[in-house]
C-alpha cells in the first residue's frame, strides 16, 4: 500500500499505520476474507471517504448506542467522525429539537441515495404508529420518510432485527422489526440485546470497502457473525460435553464454571460469535455466560424475550444425556466410580460420550490434587 496514504491516515486518525493495519487484519480475519481484504479494508479507512450514516431511534432502550459507546478498537470518537460520518443521532447530538431534525432532512438531501440508515429499535405500528413519536412524526412515518433515499438499511439491535422486547405478548403497540415493512431496500439485521458493536462497525467498513453489504444467512444477518452457535465456542463447553452441569444458582457446579445448560441456557440453540468477540473493551472483555448467566438467545427470533429463561434450550447438534449424574460436592467427595458405573450400565453410557465420562471421572479420585478443579 502506498506510504503516503499510509501516512495521511496516521495523521488523520491517531493511529499508527500497524494499529490500522492489525485493526483491518482482524476485521477481515472475522468475516472470513481471502487474502488481501486487509489491505484493501486499510485503504479505504485511510482514503477518507466515510459513508454518510443517519442513526434513527424507535422502540428501544437505547442498549446498542451503550454498546457502541464501550468499544475501543476503534474508540467511539475515531468510529464516528473519522470512519463513518455520523450525520445525525439522537443521543449523541449536541443539537435537539428543531436543530436536530434540520440536521437530518440536510443530511438527507445532501447524500440522497449515498447514506446508510442505521434503525435502533422496533417500529409501532398500532393505530398509525402513534405510540413512537420523534419532533411530531410516528416513527413509521419517519422510517418511510428516511428509507426513501438511503443506499442501505441496517437494523441493529433484537428490537430493530425482530421487534424484540417491544413486540413481546401481548404487543400493546403492535411493534415489529423494520424488515416486514421495508422490502425494496438492502437490509441486513445485526440482532442482540446489546447487539456487539464491532459486527456493526465490521458492516460498515466491508460496505465502505467492496461497495455492498457482507453475505448474509436466510435471517438477514451477517454470515461472519452468525454462522456458528454460541455453544460451539462457548468456554463451558468441555464440562457439557463432559456431563458437568450447575444445578441451581450458586452451588458447586455454579460456582466452578460448569456448563449452564440446566439452568435454561440458549446457546445450543443460538446463533451468534459472543464468546469470541466479547463485549465491554474497556472493562476488559465479558460476556453474560462468562460471568455466569445463562444465554437467553437474543440474536434468535421466536427464543429471546419469548421463550422462559428457565426452558431448556433445543440443542441443534448435540443433545445430553439425562442419565449423566449430578455433581455432588460434599466433604471433598466428587461423583465415585461406584455411582458413575451404575448410571452407565442403566443409562448405556459405555457407548460414546460415556467412555469419555467414566474415564474422566476415573481420572478425578479424591487423593488427586486437581480433583474438582477440571
Amino acid at each position: 500500500m502506498n506510504d503516503d496514504i499510509l501516512n495521511a491516515a496516521e495523521a488523520r486518525l491517531g493511529l499508527s499505520r500497524r494499529s490500522l493495519l492489525q485493526f483491518c487484519a482482524a476485521m477481515a480475519a472475522t468475516m472470513g476474507l481471502p487474502k488481501g481484504a486487509d489491505a484493501a479494508m486499510a485503504g479505504a479507512i485511510a482514503s477518507g471517504k466515510r459513508p454518510p450514516v443517519i442513526w434513527m431511534h424507535f422502540l428501544e432502550c437505547t442498549g446498542c448506542t451503550e454498546s457502541m459507546l464501550r468499544s475501543e478498537h476503534p474508540a467511539l470518537d475515531k468510529l464516528i467522525l473519522d470512519i463513518i460520518s455520523l450525520d445525525y443521532h439522537e443521543t449523541l447530538f449536541a443539537g435537539a429539537g428543531h436543530q436536530a431534525e434540520a440536521a437530518r432532512k440536510a443530511a438527507m438531501a445532501a447524500n440522497k441515495g449515498k447514506y446508510l440508515l442505521v434503525i435502533e429499535g422496533a417500529v409501532s405500528t398500532k393505530d398509525n404508529g402513534i405510540y413512537c413519536k420523534v419532533g411530531g412524526e410516528t416513527s413509521l412515518a419517519l422510517l418511510k420518510e428516511t428509507v426513501a433515499d438511503a443506499a442501505a438499511v441496517i437494523a441493529l439491535g433484537s428490537c430493530a432485527a425482530w421487534g424484540g422486547v417491544p413486540s413481546s405478548a401481548p404487543n400493546p403497540t403492535g411493534a415489529v422489526g423494520v424488515a416486514e415493512l421495508i422490502t425494496d431496500k438492502p437490509i441486513v439485521n445485526i440482532p442482540g440485546c446489546p447487539p456487539i458493536p464491532y459486527n456493526f462497525l465490521s458492516t460498515v467498513v466491508h460496505y465502505l470497502t467492496f461497495g455492498k453489504l457482507p453475505d448474509l444467512d436466510d435471517k438477514g444477518r451477517p454470515k461472519f457473525a452468525f454462522s456458528r452457535t454460541i455453544h460451539e465456542n462457548c468456554e463451558r463447553r468441555p464440562h457439557f460435553d463432559a456431563g458437568r452441569f450447575a444445578q441451581e444458582f450458586g452451588d458447586e457446579g455454579h460456582r466452578k464454571g460448569y456448563c449452564l445448560y440446566k439452568l435454561g441456557c440458549k446457546g445450543p440453540e443460538t446463533f451468534a460469535n459472543c464468546p469470541a468477540v466479547l463485549f465491554n473493551d474497556i472493562g476488559g472483555g465479558s460476556w453474560p455466560v462468562g460471568v455466569g448467566h445463562p444465554c437467553i438467545g437474543c440474536t434468535e427470533k421466536g427464543i429471546g424475550f419469548n421463550k422462559p429463561i428457565h426452558s431448556l434450550a433445543d440443542p441443534l447438534y448435540i443433545t445430553p444425556p439425562e442419565s449423566y449424574p449430578r455433581i455432588i460436592e460434599e466433604q471433598g467427595q466428587g461423583v465415585t466410580l461406584g455411582s458413575a458405573a451404575t448410571v452407565a450400565v442403566i443409562g448405556g453410557l459405555a457407548v460414546g460420550a460415556g467412555i469419555k465420562v467414566a474415564s474422566n471421572l476415573g481420572k478425578n479420585r479424591p487423593n488427586d490434587p486437581s480433583h474438582g478443579q477440571e
